[in-house]
């Protein structure tokens, strides 16, 4: 069993930046996918970015020069950086770990982007 742990939600101005953090109760390396989603309210759930075991990420071409995702082995948390950010942003945002072929949610964190 995994528990994931988000902070970092609140509320911003248009144009700034916020950082997410996810903390998994299992040690990362060991995790075969790492990633964040967001869900406005009245749409569907979507990705924003994806870290995998092999190294290699996958971003969603609204997060694509604006957001970062990252494994932080140190806090054994996976971290999603957003700059640029867009009151269309505005979601709750959730992460997600593939571990042994089953995905685990977290319970989500809100960011509120004002303009």
């Amino acid at each position: 069993q995994i528990q994931l742990v988000e902070s970092g939600g609140g509320s911003v101005q248009a144009g700034g930046s916020r950082r997410l953090s996810c903390a998994v109760t299992r040690n990362i390396r060991d995790i075969e996918a790492m990633a964040w989603y967001r869900q406005a309210p009245g749409k569907q759930r979507e990705l924003v970015a994806e870290h995998r075991w092999s190294g290699s990420i996958e971003y969603a071409d609204f997060a694509q020069e604006r957001f970062s995702i990252s494994r932080d082995s140190a806090q054994n948390a996976v971290v999603l950086q957003m700059s640029g950010l867009r009151p269309e942003d505005t979601a709750v945002y959730y992460c997600k770990v593939l571990y042994r072929l089953r995905n685990y949610w977290g319970q989500g964190t809100q960011v509120t982007v004002s303009s």
